[in-house]
């Protein structure tokens, strides 16, 4: 009996090891099956976390809609664009008033080329006390969190929405300056919630004006901006085409200015000639009577 037992309970632990070798070769097995270095995993991972993000934004901007985005994919899904540009119906280009005073407002762009701060130019306006809006781009916002925390702090600057990713708003693709559109309603969509999202989980204020990449936009996509609830911006004026012009060619741009004019310029690019463009210019306008607003201030004058 006594041997009986004995030799159960060999049998028993060498099923038990056969078990567990089973299970390691398993776990080998598995793991070359998936064969993922550590830096894939990383760059997996990454992705994971930018659209948990991505979803994350979305989802918390669109619940405040009064229109879901279903319904507006609905109701512009059969519709198709009869006009591109940046002077197109619905988009504001102007203060309509008798007041001698201009809005400057500054985009910044982002992305590889287009995410510098131009602090000479933002010093300036600070220690001169020039009311401004800025259009923000998301990109550039992850690029200099700590400057714009700043910037969207001083109440000299409203901060405003210049897209998630700077593209021209298109419902079909189109392209202007090499650069491609939104391709489809959901992206025109994602366009502008996501950084409507972004800025205002980061300032606690949503942005109510939006300026596309570009400055471009199909006249559907600008009803579809209006039904997210923000309102497109452009200008009357363009002060420095990108930061491209001379320091005299941007003076003479903003001295051309009239009541109610609104300007473009940039405030990413300050080995470019904007700051002392604006330098020149802005004594010159105080000196004829102008004085300078945020588009907020005008909000119900805006055309």
């Amino acid at each position: 009996m006594r041997f009986m037992m004995k030799k159960l309970i060999i049998i028993l632990l060498s099923l038990s090891t056969l078990l567990s070798l089973g299970c390691s070769r398993k776990k080998l097995d598995v793991k070359k099956e998936t064969n993922l270095d550590e830096e894939t995993f990383v760059d997996k991972k990454d992705d994971v976390k930018e659209n948990t993000i991505k979803n994350d934004q979305n989802q918390k901007d669109t619940s405040n809609l009064e229109i879901t985005k279903e319904e507006i994919k609905d109701k512009y899904k059969n519709k198709s664009p009869t006009e591109w540009g940046e002077y197109i119906e619905g988009v504001i280009s102007s203060i309509e008033t008798d007041e001698k005073i201009i809005a400057l407002t500054f985009d910044a762009c982002g992305g590889e080329y287009g995410s510098e701060y131009d602090k000479e130019l933002i010093d300036f306006l600070i220690r001169e006390e020039i009311p401004s809006t800025l259009f923000i781009n998301g990109r550039w916002i992850d690029s200099n969190l700590e400057i714009f925390m700043d910037l969207a702090e001083n109440p000299l600057f409203e901060i405003e929405n210049h897209g998630y990713s700077h593209k021209p708003l298109s419902v079909n693709g189109n392209s202007i300056y090499g650069i491609k559109g939104t391709e489809d309603i959901t992206e025109v969509i994602d366009e502008i919630i996501l950084n409507n999202a972004k800025i205002k989980e980061l300032t606690g204020k949503k942005p109510k004006y939006f300026r596309s990449g570009t400055a471009y936009y199909d006249d559907i996509v600008v009803k579809i901006a209006r039904d997210l609830g923000v309102i497109p911006v452009n200008f009357d004026i363009i002060g420095d085409a990108g930061a491209t012009f001379s320091e005299v060619e941007i003076k003479n741009a903003l001295l051309s200015a009239k009541e109610g004019s609104i300007v473009i310029l940039h405030m990413n690019k300050p080995s470019k000639s904007t700051a002392e463009g604006v330098k020149l210019a802005v004594p010159i306008l105080k000196e004829k009577g102008f004085k300078f607003v945020k588009l907020e201030d005008y909000d119900d004058k805006l055309r």
